[in-house]
């Protein structure tokens, strides 16, 4: 499924972070929406309606803040070395777009470094949709309105579908939300006392905003095998933003760097309408995922 794309992963389970990188070797049409108020983030402007370049050849979700930004330089390099990459004369320079979470505070402080990119680009495979405490979901927690102590953890979710026209599209998330993740009304992570699971949208409503850190943020990437455009890939991506909303509350705050990246390879054609109306579920599915069973 999806052969025109490779995911991979590098995990550090000592110092609790870690990256996870998928690749389209021979490009993709990109777009992302950041709906979050403190993202960490790479290379978003150039996917921008209008901007020169609309191919991406790989997204990079790392943990580390903005230090874990360091890790798509190893990605770039990987694909430099086989020859993947935007011609920009007498080189080919690949587009490596990423976002990064906070876990800094999980277990030990740490980053995925240039050497753990490149790792996660080695280890990338087909159909290799994975969810549990792996790559960029591995220092994620959620239900953090009390802070880390009363959080609850979060991690790497991933979802496929494939439709009856052919059209296969996947997301792949990695889940560091400030809010708590709610499953048709029911909270299955959030802030918690003990036993006693806690309302974390009406602990953000009941405290003022200056208690909170930006120290969340949940980012994920929307693959398909459609023909699209650089603006529908946007337009994708910002419906595709809406699932969060289905299962995380609060969502897309000020201490969230919330972001999707889209990305098509445009080999089928396909129903656009009904493509951006399948979005939002397959993210809120890819969500849920995430979220270890307790």
């Amino acid at each position: 499924m999806l052969e025109a794309f490779k995911i991979g992963h590098w995990t550090d389970e000592e110092i609790g972070t870690g990256v996870t990188a998928i690749i389209c070797e021979r490009g993709a049409t990109g777009g992302v929406s950041v709906m979050g108020g403190a993202p960490a983030t790479r290379e978003t402007d150039l996917l921008k309606n209008g901007k020169t370049v609309d191919t991406v050849n790989a997204v990079v979700l790392s943990g580390g803040s903005a230090f874990g930004l360091e890790a798509s330089s190893g990605v770039m390099e990987y694909l430099f070395e086989r020859g993947f990459g935007y011609n920009a004369g007498g080189y080919r320079v690949p587009i490596v777009v990423a976002a990064s979470l906070y876990d800094l505070e999980y277990k030990k402080f740490g980053y995925p470094d240039k050497k753990a990119g490149y790792a996660a680009a080695a280890a990338a495979k087909t159909d290799n949709f994975v969810s549990g405490n792996i790559g960029a979901g591995t220092g994620a927690t959620v239900g953090k309105t009390l802070g880390m102590a009363h959080s609850m953890k979060g991690g790497l979710g991933s979802r496929a579908f494939i439709s009856e026209d052919g059209v296969e599209i996947a997301f792949v998330v990695a889940v560091n939300a400030l809010g708590d993740i709610v499953d048709n009304g029911e909270r299955i992570a959030s802030v918690h006392i003990g036993k006693k699971l806690l309302s974390g949208k009406f602990l953000f409503d009941k405290f003022a905003p200056k208690k909170y850190k930006h120290s969340n943020t949940t980012i994920g990437c929307l693959i398909t095998n459609a023909k699209l455009t650089k603006a529908q890939c946007n337009e994708l991506a910002e419906a595709a933003n809406q699932g969060y909303k289905k299962v995380i509350s609060p969502c897309n705050t000020a201490f969230d760097g919330d972001a999707i990246f889209a990305l098509a390879s445009g080999e089928l054609k396909a129903d656009f309408d009904a493509l951006k109306a399948l979005a939002p579920d397959i993210v809120a599915q890819g969500v849920l995922a995430a979220i270890p069973k307790q």
